[in-house]
């Protein structure tokens, strides 16, 4: 995400320009406030036109209209206060609210971009209370302007102010997060037959003694901790403790060293069951155009948004920038993309892509009605019906020579909270992208064979979609979007999309088979560069997703195995880093990026698709023991999932879930992921209590704190991959199964499948399932009884072929109706419920 960051910088640029004043603040700490106490009336306090401040009792008092949007359409401030570069400041005031509000405290550049240097949302009660803040000024500034922002509340109320002071020469604030016990859990649980570690934060060199006790205080388990030293992203001194050994199921377990005791964690086979769900349950309630259900999420109800209803503008007919084009389109409907309202193809690319496939992966997981969503009981996977809402928007998306707008937002930016149905804000297309025509033409192909089986013309308008915006792309390689096109929504620049180019082409070449893909594919630079990145991959580099599909959906590829391979390369490169990492993390660059935990997850895919090719332990076992990170063996010891851990981040970055903000308004849904943290913390709060910190220090679960704790579609993608892997209860099984087609013509083929028993039991009846590309059908089969639904095939046994001895095999076949594209083998199959050859 970079959406602040250009304006930032631009402004930080601008200020350079102003020296420091003449006197230092620090020497005095002079009041910079003016008349702070009010016993000279309202001067030189200003307000808006829409409130009429004035003196009681000594304070001054106003009473604030409701029905107002944005917190600033209700402003108390003072302009003309001179600051210090560098100089750190105290920050002080006495206010009320009646009935209690969350208002907003600025101090700040007093035009646009209206940089903040302190950004403060006290909780205003009726009693009053004094509230102290410190910052530091990063440049120096002649006009700062103190702000009170006021607005944005439904109903009215009275708001009174007292006793404000800014002044300099304060002690720099030390931000100290409460990380609680020095033993670090993951605080949702263990997998029994999982690696199971944690870390202890400790100055001691030599091992120590630990013990496992269980929800009676017992201790069930002990031993002694490992030595690991210093840990650079943390800037900690850590040991290691592996329990891996103990399997014992239970609820309230603890571990003990060093005189610390953890957070409670369970050890349970079903811990991310729930958490799969809940991470795409999220999906509905980020939903554009369509009212949110309160019977379908308590608590998260709200009207539809962008619907062209006041003061909406609206997407159904949403016009471009000045001088982009002269039409309008309807966009509506797809997924807001964070906490904003902005939908961007590029995050719902990959997005959508990363929900695709998790379905891709094992068809069977994900049935109608999982979800509770409007579309459920459609006969449909509800996932698929969820990536279809984004689908529909990216093909409206597409101009009708093929290319794809970059992005749809608000012409400036909104302020939080305000709820999708109540933004005033004029919406407008940005400029068509390569990198956007890209993503449509990917997932466009993907979704052309996942839909074939449930709605034909739905996939056939996606594969043409598909191919005509690969066309266009290749007439139009480099259009590039402006980085400097961020106002009112993120840039999302991205000048290198031959990346985009090779994911796209490895979708098309799937479902299409046509060789113009299979030949773009294997002259791309990507196919066999290294492209396992430290940092993992995101919306801006996307080969790695064209490598994870070739690899793992069925084509006829002619270097497929080693694509293959290098997956497995890739995941070894991860599994490297995590023995090494102090904290067992799969990501260790120097400094941790914009939605650090995303690309841990995306990491993690890449271990968990090395283990589906190879069947390999160690693959499984980074996948899990990576996870705990997420869950708390970090060095804030706390969850970035909200509503699992004891301790889990709940106040993300949002319009709508803005508890911290207004009580009325709920948090962020059980399965959010936080970004993560950020070594560049560049919003206001971020910088205030974060500066100098170490990597996993830069994190801060505060509404305000954008940088660090945004929540977005395309960081939900990869824990929603994840945790279903995770949930994946599937055991090796101890068979082989070949599948060989022997005919085949133009509207149908003839295929057998063949079962050998690999184990040392006979098989007693036994079902085989497995799952078609796209939209073929059976049509009649023999020895045995089918059933198929979508692509999924269901094979029972006959009594006459029920057993099969240890060493033999049974045969079944069947007759087959084609569908268009490539018909390959189906590479996945399970037998009485465990994966065959795993």
């Amino acid at each position: 995400m970079t959406r602040h960051l250009v304006a930032a910088l631009a402004l930080l640029a601008a200020l350079a320009a102003f020296p420091p004043g003449a006197a230092n603040a620090a020497d005095e700490g002079p009041e910079q406030i003016v008349n702070g106490s009010f016993d000279a009336g309202l001067a030189p306090w200003w307000h808006t036109s829409n409130v009429t401040p004035e003196i009681v009792d000594g304070r001054l008092c106003a009473d604030i209209p409701g029905g107002t949007v944005n917190p600033w359409d209700v402003i108390i401030g003072q302009n003309d206060l001179k600051l210090v570069e560098g100089e750190s400041y105290a920050y002080r005031f006495y206010a009320s609210a009646a009935p209690a509000k969350v208002a907003r405290a600025l101090v700040q550049l007093p035009v646009d971009p209206w940089t903040q240097y302190l950004s403060a949302a006290p909780e205003l009660s009726v009693s009053g209370n004094s509230y102290s803040y410190t910052f530091t000024a990063p440049a120096g500034l002649p006009n700062a302007q103190v702000a009170f922002q006021l607005g944005g509340s439904a109903e009215p109320w009275r708001f009174c102010l007292d006793e404000v002071s800014l002044k300099g020469g304060a002690p720099p604030e030390v931000y100290e997060p409460d990380t609680g016990p020095r033993v670090r859990v993951n605080m949702v649980g263990y997998l029994p037959e999982g690696p199971k570690n944690a870390t202890v934060v400790t100055d001691e060199d030599e091992p120590l003694p630990w013990r496992l006790r269980n929800d009676a205080g017992q201790t069930v388990a002990e031993g002694a901790t490992t030595p690991r030293g210093l840990d650079a992203s943390s800037g900690q001194k850590v040991h290691t403790i592996d329990f891996s050994s103990y399997r014992v199921r239970g609820e309230g377990y603890t571990l003990t060293a060093d005189g610390e005791t953890s957070r409670p964690f369970d050890i349970a086979p079903d811990l991310y069951d729930e958490m799969r769900v809940d991470a795409l349950k999220f999906y509905y309630t980020q939903r554009s155009g369509i009212e949110i259900l309160d019977s379908l999420r308590p608590g998260y109800g709200r009207p539809a948004g962008h619907v062209q209803q006041a003061p909406n503008q609206g997407d159904k007919q949403v016009p471009c920038q000045a001088g982009v084009c002269d039409y309008t389109l309807d966009v509506s409907g797809g997924w807001y993309d964070a906490g904003d309202h902005g939908k961007y193809v590029v995050n719902g690319g990959i997005s959508v892509h990363q929900l695709m496939s998790a379905y891709e992966r094992d068809k069977t997981a994900f049935p109608d009605g999982q979800l509770a969503i409007p579309e459920s009981g459609n006969g449909v996977p509800d996932i698929l019906d969820e990536a279809r809402w984004e689908m529909e928007f990216l093909l409206k998306m597409q101009r009708p020579d093929g290319m794809a707008h970059h992005k749809i937002h608000d012409a400036q930016w909104t302020g939080l909270p305000l709820l999708p149905h109540l933004d005033p804000q004029k919406r407008e297309l940005h400029p068509v992208s390569t990198a956007a025509t890209l993503n449509l033409a990917a997932t466009a192909a993907q979704a052309a064979r996942l839909f074939a089986p449930y709605d034909k013309e739905f996939a056939e308008r996606n594969q043409q979609a598909a191919v005509k915006a690969w066309a266009a792309a290749v007439k139009n390689p480099e259009v590039y979007a402006d980085p400097n096109d961020g106002t009112g929504g993120g840039a999302y620049p991205d000048n290198d999309v031959t990346d985009e180019f090779y994911w796209a082409a490895a979708e098309l070449y799937i479902t299409t088979g046509d060789k113009q893909f299979r030949d773009h594919v294997l002259a791309s630079k990507h196919h066999t560069g290294d492209i396992w990145r430290e940092r993992g991959f995101d919306w801006g580099n996307t080969a790695q997703l064209g490598r994870l599909e070739l690899a793992t959906v069925p084509n006829k590829l002619p270097d497929r195995e080693r694509v293959r391979a290098s997956v497995l390369e890739g995941a070894d490169k991860y599994l490297k880093t995590m023995r090494e990492h102090p904290y067992g993390l799969p990501y260790n660059p120097p400094d941790f990026d914009w939605g650090s935990n995303n690309l841990v997850l995306n990491n993690m895919v890449v271990m968990a698709v090395a283990f589906d090719i190879s069947g390999e332990e160690k693959y499984r076992a980074g996948v899990r023991e990576a996870m705990d990170y997420i869950l708390g063996r970090n060095a804030l010891n706390q969850s970035y999932v909200t509503g699992y851990g004891e301790v889990a981040s709940k106040n993300q970055h949002s319009r709508w879930y803005a508890r911290q903000l207004d009580p009325s308004l709920p948090n962020p849904p059980h399965g959010t992921l936080a970004g993560g943290p950020n070594s560049s913390i560049q919003d206001p709060l971020a910088q205030r209590l974060l500066r100098g910190c170490k990597p996993q220090f830069c994190y801060i679960d505060h509404i305000e704190s954008w940088s660090t704790n945004e929540l977005t579609i395309n960081w939900n993608s990869p824990l929603a991959w994840i945790s279903s892997f995770l949930a994946d209860r599937r055991p090796a099984a101890s068979c082989r199964v070949s599948y060989t087609t022997h005919g085949s013509w133009s509207d149908g083929f003839n295929a057998q499948v063949t079962i050998t028993n690999t184990g040392e039991k006979a098989v007693d009846g036994w079902t085989l399932r497995w799952w078609f590309l796209g939209g073929q059908n059976v049509r009649r089969a023999w020895n045995a009884t089918v059933r198929q639904e979508g692509s999924v095939v269901t094979a029972k046994s006959l009594p006459w072929n029920a057993k099969i001895a240890p060493g033999r095999s049974v045969t079944l076949g069947f007759l087959g109706a084609a569908a268009p594209g490539p018909n390959p083998a189906p590479e996945v199959f399970v037998l009485n419920g465990g994966v065959c050859g795993r």
